[in-house]
C-alpha cells in the first residue's frame, strides 16, 4: 500500500513538472521568444537545483522525507500560480527557477523513501513499479496540457497545473502514516565527504549515463515543441506526439525487472542510450504527425529504462546512510547537463536550425552507449 500510494503522489507531482515545460515553451513562443532565451528558460529549472541538490539528500537522510515533500508541493504549486498572476516573459524565468528548485526537494525525497521500501531484487521492482507512475504522467501531463491550451489558453493551464500540484501536500498533510518517521538508512551512521562517493568508480559511470539520459529526455520535451510548431502542428496534436514517448516508456518499464534479471542493470543501460541515439536521428527527417508519435514511441523505449535503471545504481552504489546524498549528486549532475545543454542547444537551434540539434543529440548519446559498453564491468 505504502508503494502505490507513492507512486500516486509522484504521478500528480511530475504532471505538474513536466506539463510545465511543455506549457513554458509554448507560452514563450507565443510572447515571441527566440530559441536562446527559451532554452535559458529551461535552464533556469536547473539553476539552484546544481548547488542544492547535494544538500537536498542530506536532508533528505538526515530529517526523513515528509516535510521535503510537503515544501516542495506548495512550493512548485507557487512558482505555477505566478504567470497567471503576473503574465509576461521575465515572471516566466522566476516560475521556472521556483518549479525546479522546489521539485527537488521533493524528487530527491520520494526516491529515497521507494529506494528505503526494499533490498535486492524487491527494490528493482519497486522503482519499477515507481517508474511506470512516472510514465503515466510522462503520457497525462502533455495531453493535459495541450488539450487544455487549445481550450482554455495559456494562463488558465497554468491554474490547473498548480492545483495538481497542490495534491501532494494535502494528502502528506492530512496522511502521512504510510510514511516511515525515519527511513532505514537513517539508523546508521554516516558521514563524509561529496569527494568520497566519486571515489566509486562504478558510482562515476553511472553519473555520467544519467546525464546523457535525461540530456535526450529534456531536449526532446524542449524541441520537439518547437519543431512541432516549425511544421504548424496544434499543441493538442504535439502534446500527443509526447505522450507517445511515455505510452512507450510505461510498457518497457512493465518489462524492466525481467530485462535487469536477464541481461543485467547496465547492460540495459547502455542499450537504452544505443536505441535513443539512433532514433534521434531519425525523428528530424518527417513531418507526418503519425510518423512523428512512431519515432516518438521508440524512443521511449529507448530512453524509458534509462531512468530508473540510473536511480537503482546510483541508490545500491551509494554507501550505507548516504543513499539520498548519492541521489542528489546525481541530481547535481543531471541538472548541470540542465543548465548547459538547452542553452548550448538554444544557440545552436538559433543559428542552424532544428535538425543538428536532433543529430548532435543522437551522436552523444551513441558515444555514451559506446563508452558505457567499453567500460562494463
Amino acid at each position: 500500500m505504502s508503494l502505490y500510494l507513492t507512486a500516486l503522489l509522484a504521478i500528480l507531482n511530475q504532471v505538474a513538472v513536466k506539463g510545465s515545460k511543455m506549457l513554458l515553451a509554448l507560452y514563450a513562443i507565443e510572447l515571441g521568444a527566440s530559441p536562446l532565451a527559451i532554452g535559458a528558460l529551461v535552464s533556469t529549472y536547473a539553476v539552484f537545483p546544481l548547488v542544492l541538490a547535494v544538500y537536498a539528500g542530506r536532508v533528505s537522510d538526515r530529517r526523513g522525507v515528509r516535510v521535503p515533500m510537503m515544501m516542495g508541493s506548495l512550493g512548485m504549486a507557487t512558482g505555477l500560480v505566478l504567470p497567471a498572476a503576473l503574465p509576461g516573459l521575465p515572471t516566466l524565468f522566476l516560475s521556472s527557477a521556483m518549479i525546479g528548485t522546489s521539485a527537488l526537494f521533493f524528487q530527491i525525497s520520494i526516491h529515497n523513501l521507494v529506494g528505503s521500501l526494499g533490498e535486492g531484487l524487491e527494490r528493482t521492482a519497486n522503482f519499477s513499479t515507481y517508474s511506470l507512475a512516472a510514465s503515466m504522467s510522462g503520457f497525462i501531463a502533455p495531453l493535459l496540457v495541450g488539450f487544455a491550451i487549445d481550450h482554455s489558453g495559456y494562463l488558465p493551464t497554468y491554474l490547473l497545473l498548480a492545483a495538481v500540484a497542490c495534491i501532494p501536500s494535502v494528502v502528506l498533510a492530512c496522511y502521512s502514516g504510510f510514511i516511515p518517521v525515519r527511513l532505514k538508512a537513517l539508523k546508521e551512521k554516516h558521514g563524509g565527504s561529496v569527494t568520497d562517493l566519486l571515489g566509486s568508480p562504478s558510482l562515476r559511470r553511472t553519473l555520467f549515463t544519467s546525464g546523457l539520459i535525461i540530456t535526450g529526455i529534456d531536449l526532446f520535451n524542449f524541441y520537439m515543441p518547437l519543431y512541432g510548431r516549425s511544421i504548424h502542428l496544434s499543441a493538442s496534436v504535439i502534446g500527443t506526439i509526447l505522450g507517445m514517448q511515455a505510452a512507450a516508456a510505461f510498457v518497457v518499464r512493465l518489462w524492466m525487472p525481467r530485462l535487469a534479471r536477464r541481461y543485467g542493470e547496465r547492460s540495459v543501460l547502455t542499450a537504452s542510450l544505443v536505441v535513443a541515439g539512433v532514433t534521434y536521428l531519425a525523428f528530424p527527417s518527417f513531418e507526418n504527425p503519425y510518423v512523428l508519435g512512431v519515432i516518438s514511441f521508440v524512443l521511449g523505449l529507448g530512453l524509458g529504462c534509462g531512468q530508473p535503471l540510473s536511480i537503482i545504481l546510483t541508490y545500491n552504489d551509494s554507501p550505507p546512510g548516504r543513499a539520498g546524498e548519492a541521489l542528489g549528486l546525481r541530481l547535481t549532475v543531471n541538472k548541470f547537463t540542465q543548465i548547459v545543454v538547452p542553452v548550448a542547444f538554444g544557440s545552436l537551434g538559433t543559428a542552424a536550425g532544428m535538425h543538428p540539434v536532433f543529430w548532435v543529440t543522437a551522436m552523444l548519446l551513441l558515444a555514451g552507449g559506446f563508452l558505457s559498453r567499453e567500460k562494463r564491468e
